[in-house]
């Protein structure tokens, strides 16, 4: 099976001199093509700089982030931003939606700034509103829906391109316990019937549960 994240040797610090601190210590990790993993940790535990290091949005000090089989710690901005776009998709705990945009507007917009036309992405979309379940709500605003509602649009933008790669840093944070659980069932939804790739941060062990393994991330150092 091929490998989808291959994470070899990565530091990642912060800070200066006597205020300088190793975040993460020589990391390495494999997950498979398809897989759902969940990675957990104490707060503060370095669970999203890894998750932000994975999404070409920071750095690493040393080390090599391997994705879909291309290494984007050495790309440039141009390739990187093309890559993140394309091949990557991204929730957060906060739904990130524009306001003034319906729901089908929002999840088209990675397409609109890519300068692509939306025609044709239409069967996708509808196709992605009845996966969401949010086929009557396509017209709506976001301050017309519930949490739930939201970060579903918001889970599908991030994967109106089909990326082969998810990652969700905290998605049901800020949702209540019925909300959050059908964000999972979409997830896992998400991932059987699409392949995608999904490896989340959460702090909760009901949903990490639904993952195919558990990470942990502990005094820098990953461990299952």
């Amino acid at each position: 099976m091929d490998k989808s994240i291959e994470i070899r040797n990565i530091c990642k610090s912060f800070g200066t001199g006597e205020n300088r601190t190793q975040v993460l210590k020589n990391i390495s990790l494999n997950v498979q093509k398809g897989k759902f993993i969940s990675l957990m940790g104490a707060s503060g535990s370095g669970k999203s700089t890894l998750l932000y290091l994975l999404g070409g949005l920071d750095c690493p000090d040393s080390g090599e982030i391997i994705l879909s089989g291309k290494d984007i710690a050495h790309m440039k901005d141009k390739e990187l931003s093309k890559f993140r776009r394309n091949e990557l998709g991204f929730v957060f705990q906060f739904f990130n939606l524009v306001q003034n945009l319906s729901v089908e507007d929002n999840i088209m917009l990675p397409v609109l700034m890519d300068g692509k036309k939306p025609e044709k992405y239409a069967d996708k979309l509808t196709e992605i509103l009845e996966i969401t379940g949010l086929s009557d709500k396509r017209k709506s605003y976001p301050n017309q829906l519930s949490g739930g509602q939201q970060q579903r649009c918001a889970i599908a933008r991030a994967v109106i391109y089909e990326p082969g790669i998810l990652l969700a840093d905290e998605p049901t944070g800020n949702l209540d316990s019925k909300s959050g659980d059908d964000i999972m069932e979409l997830f896992r939804k998400i991932n059987k019937e699409k392949g995608i790739t999904i490896l989340m941060v959460t702090h909760s062990d009901k949903c990490a549960a639904y993952a195919d393994r558990i990470i942990t991330l502990s005094d820098g150092r990953l461990s299952d």
